[in-house]
């Protein structure tokens, strides 16, 4: 079979802070599992990133902490870098945007847009701060959201609604270095005129039939709107300088050159490895297949900006896959370095190695909806999981071999009908997996992996070689020898996940390193008899209660305002029969059509789909879920709930979520794909 060459990018961190867990959940994370099972499969893997260190937020990052940009992006490059590297990142290259080859990578590809006259001069107004003599970049403006009424809106983007904004649009607009309120200017940009583009970019985004529903939709939703004439120069010191006369005192604006980074990076890769045109290779040529991992926050910039640039300049590839992820937050809240609430990677990986936190990550993946770190589940995963399914069946089956096989390889003489259940499912597993890696359902293929261990553990128990020791030596070798075998099996599977475990479980074998195509052929009988194994050690240190307790008040906060006023939960009402329960009708629906209420601006009309009725639903979730973000996704809802007349709309049932004491609203979304019409109860 033909080897395929597989292009994969991580989204390029900004290096204006330590990259945090749900920074390591979107993008970064699921992109190194899919590399390293791809190296297992023997395909030819490119994977790139690096440090994105011009923009706004580098520039605000320095004036907080009072010194240079250019003394910060050496600081967090080098600090996200090594952080990286401790969690196991197998990057190609882990470049920086303020290297030459980018800039020169940068300018040559405006250049070439501005030659062939795809580039619009403009006079545009822009908010100028008088007391600070500056035009205000966007994220230099602070102001309420036009959309969701959020007070602390960036002038870029709305965190709250998800809107990308500009600084135009906010309202009550405040210079963030002086709090005064700025003045409307002229100045003059030089405009990409994505409109123009729109036909191509719709044409090849529908075409992408097995792309996340998330994805499309929110694609759906730009196109809907219109695509616009968007500056691609902006007026600031900080950047790339823009290569065209009259345009010396301005830069690139930061969300063009920064997607070429992934460009320069493997230009840089190439050179380094003495094969200076290489690049074109993953880059170029229509038989890569690229894969851009990124979170759901730069859907736009990987699936529209990116491609109408690429299809603008010609001769490039567009990404087969843009598997985007949803927000992966910290103990029901988003992380936030200003209310301390969250830990950064490089502090965690300073209390705990890293292949507990890489399963914890990746089974809780946020790939259909939003999920959440908890340092209980982290601890429950690490103990539970871990130590007492994957850890003890390697330690127990490698100790059995070592007290009574003189740590040593036997020999299979009998199969029974156990043991062949057991080699025919270690054949098809690593397929099983497969399937779901090749779908970007990382997750799922987590839980298949521990599913191997589970299963594992199930046939060393029923195999009882504890009594066949004694009353049947030759059944007693074939377990054990099959059991090794499940083991050797196991530090290939796992590798993508646990790279550092599933490398200590290949010593205790007395094997080598994996090599590229391992995957296929993971499944096979392979260990000679009477070869020699190691002695057994713990892989994992199970973690205690007393170990997490200053890591939760310190990254927690517990003291906090806000989480005090979280901690204040509703009493709980009167208690129910299980016959009155019975009653309430819960099911699983999946939303086909979502929309705002003319009129309203907290109710949103739904339709949803239960089995083959469809229903409509009016829920007051306006001001915490954008339209377009549910459509495709499934939901909760009570289903017998008296018909009742909202807005002059009949709704049919009622959508469940969680409220705290803040009024927050959380819709319940089931953890895995479930047929919509499911009973919930």
């Amino acid at each position: 079979m033909k080897k395929r060459r597989i292009l994969i990018t991580s989204a390029l961190p900004y290096a204006n802070s330590n990259q945090h867990l749900g920074n390591v959940a979107g993008a970064y994370l699921p992109a190194d599992i899919y590399a390293r099972y791809q190296r297992l499969k023997g395909n030819e893997v490119l994977y790139i990133c690096g440090s994105d260190e011009h923009g706004v937020p580098v520039t605000i990052s320095a004036m907080n902490e009072k010194t240079t940009p250019k003394a910060i992006i050496d600081k967090y490059h080098f600090e996200n870098k090594e952080a990286f590297e401790k969690l196991g990142m197998s990057f190609d290259n882990y470049s920086r945007t303020s290297l030459p080859i980018h800039h020169q990578t940068a300018q040559e590809f405006f250049l070439d847009l501005y030659n062939k006259g795809i580039l619009i001069e403009k006079k545009d107004k822009q908010l100028f701060c008088v007391k600070d003599n500056m035009f205000l970049p966007d994220r230099y403006v602070e102001g309420t959201c036009p959309y969701c009424q959020n007070p602390d809106a960036r002038g870029d983007q709305c965190e709250k609604c998800g809107n990308i904004l500009t600084p135009e649009t906010i309202v009550n607009p405040k210079c963030k270095i002086c709090g005064s309120t700025p003045e409307v200017r002229e100045t003059k940009h030089l405009f990409f005129p994505f409109g123009k583009y729109q036909k191509e970019l719709e044409e090849y985004v529908f075409s992408k039939k097995d792309w996340k529903e998330n994805v499309i939709q929110y694609c759906q939703g730009w196109f809907k709107a219109g695509l616009e004439d968007r500056a691609v120069t902006r007026d600031m010191e900080w950047g790339i300088k823009v290569p065209v006369p009259g345009y010396e005192n301005k830069v690139i604006y930061v969300w063009i050159e920064a997607v070429l980074g992934y460009v320069s990076a493997t230009k840089e890769w190439a050179l380094n490895n003495n094969q200076p045109d290489k690049w074109k290779e993953f880059w170029c040529n229509e038989e890569t297949e690229y894969y851009a991992f990124i979170g759901k926050d730069n859907i736009v910039f990987h699936c529209i900006i990116m491609p109408a640039m690429f299809i603008a300049r010609g001769g490039f590839i567009l990404p087969k896959n843009v598997p985007a992820n949803e927000f992966f937050n910290f103990e029901g809240k988003k992380f936030s370095k200003s209310r301390n609430w969250g830990i950064s990677l490089k502090e965690f990986l300073e209390h705990f190695p890293p292949d507990p936190l890489r399963y914890t990550i990746a089974i809780n993946l946020p790939e259909t909806h939003d999920t959440d770190f908890y340092w209980s589940d982290f601890q429950a995963r690490n103990n539970n999981e871990l130590a007492d399914i994957l850890g003890n069946f390697v330690n127990r089956t490698i100790s059995f071999a070592n007290n009574y096989f003189n740590s040593t390889v036997p020999e299979r003489k009998t199969i029974s009908a156990l043991d062949s259940e057991i080699i025919d499912y270690m054949k098809i597993a690593p397929k099983r997996i497969e399937d779901l890696f090749e779908k970007f359902k990382i997750r799922d293929g987590v839980i298949e992996i521990m599913n191997v261990a589970r299963k594992a553990n199930k046939y060393f128990n029923d195999s009882e070689p504890w009594k066949t020791r004694k009353e049947n030596p030759d059944q007693c070798a074939t377990t054990i020898n099959i059991c090794l075998e499940i083991v050797r099996l196991l530090s290939i599977i796992t590798e993508p996940i646990l790279p550092f475990t599933a490398e200590k479980i290949r010593k205790l074998l007395n094997l080598p390193k994996t090599e590229p195509g391992s995957w296929d052929t993971a499944g096979e009988l392979q260990l000679a008899y009477g070869s020699t194994i190691n002695k057994a050690e713990i892989l994992f240190t199970k973690i205690e209660d007393e170990m997490l307790k200053p890591l939760i008040l310190k990254y927690s906060n517990p003291n906090s305002e806000e989480t005090k006023s979280n901690s204040k939960i509703e009493p709980i009402k009167e208690t129910i029969t299980i016959d009155e329960f019975k009653n309430v009708d819960i099911r699983v629906v999946k939303v086909l059509e979502c929309e705002k209420i003319p009129k309203s601006t907290k109710l949103l009309k739904l339709k949803v789909k239960l089995g083959n009725e469809e229903k409509t639903i009016v829920a007051g979730i306006a001001q915490h879920y954008e339209p377009e973000n549910l459509i495709g996704k499934s939901i909760v809802i009570l289903a017998n709930l008296e018909h009742a007349k909202l807005m002059g709309i009949e709704s049919q049932g009622m959508v469940l979520a969680a409220k705290d004491s803040n009024g927050n609203l959380s819709l319940l979304f089931p953890d895995k794909e479930i047929s919509d019409g499911s009973i919930v109860g």
